[in-house]
């Protein structure tokens, strides 16, 4: 199904459906444009929490809020895919946010990890389009991010470099891209991490070192937290999976 043709088609049939479906449609909408701002109203106001208009899966308030995550967590995955976002990125991040309602036991758990879900997709998607609206700060940020992945990165560093204070830096790009500093990049280079393990012969102990991770176990640790296995697995499972469309593209040459 293509998610951005079914709302589409929400929005035409709008008069024989409750009114509260043009908010829900203009709210992935939002996600997917990398509006962090309207976003972000969303979360101040608490949307998630009004249940005017959302029915009821679950008696139990708590289990009803997670039904409800995730079902949106499946729309903005895949509306995002559709507007530029990479696959496997989208995935891997709907299934992280999905695993932390394990350990949600109230309301406010599950809105809270909700709310950082729909800000971390809608800063990617910033980032995705390339938004001409990020500030000169945060852009030069990113540069500097992207050119010393394999270093450790400190804000003061970044600071330093973009020539603007350490907590007005963290501030802006907190607030235009929807994450901290310290998390994108720790996802980066979880992301070049999983490059290094599938397409390079380098150990994992190599790999930590590489990224400047502290220790073989802290990279572990963190590579299992964001992916959902240990690089061991991951690289065991992709490799085979290459390897497998390797030969089937040999015995069709």
């Amino acid at each position: 199904m293509n998610y951005l043709n079914y709302l589409d088609l929400l929005e035409n049939d709008i008069d024989e459906m409750h009114r509260d479906v043009r908010e829900e449609v203009l709210f992935f909408r939002q996600c997917a444009a990398g509006d962090i701002y309207a976003v972000k109203q969303n979360v101040e106001e608490h949307r998630f929490r009004d249940s005017t208009g959302v029915g009821t899966l679950s008696k139990d308030p708590v289990l009803n809020l997670k039904y409800h995550m995730v079902i949106t967590a499946g729309i903005i995955t895949r509306v995002c895919i559709e507007k530029g976002l990479e696959t496997e990125k989208a995935f891997q991040m709907s299934d992280y946010y999905i695993r932390k309602l394990d350990y949600a036991t109230t309301e406010d758990d599950v809105e809270q990890i909700h709310d950082d879900m729909i800000l971390d997709f809608t800063g990617q998607m910033r980032i995705a389009l390339k938004d001409k609206d990020l500030s000169r700060a945060v852009s030069l940020a990113l540069d500097y991010i992207y050119a010393h992945l394999s270093e450790r990165i400190t804000i003061k560093d970044l600071a330093n470099h973009t020539g603007v204070s350490a907590s007005f830096l963290s501030r802006e790009f907190s607030n235009e891209l929807g994450i901290s500093i310290s998390d994108y990049i720790r996802d980066k280079k979880i992301e070049m991490s999983q490059e290094l393990l599938i397409n390079s012969d380098m150990s994992i102990i190599e790999i930590a070192c590489q990224l400047s991770f502290s220790s073989q176990s802290h990279f572990i640790q963190v590579f299992k937290t964001l992916v959902g296995e240990t690089p061991k697995k991951y690289r065991s499972r992709n490799q085979k999976k290459w390897t497998a469309i390797n030969l089937d593209n040999e015995s069709t040459t």
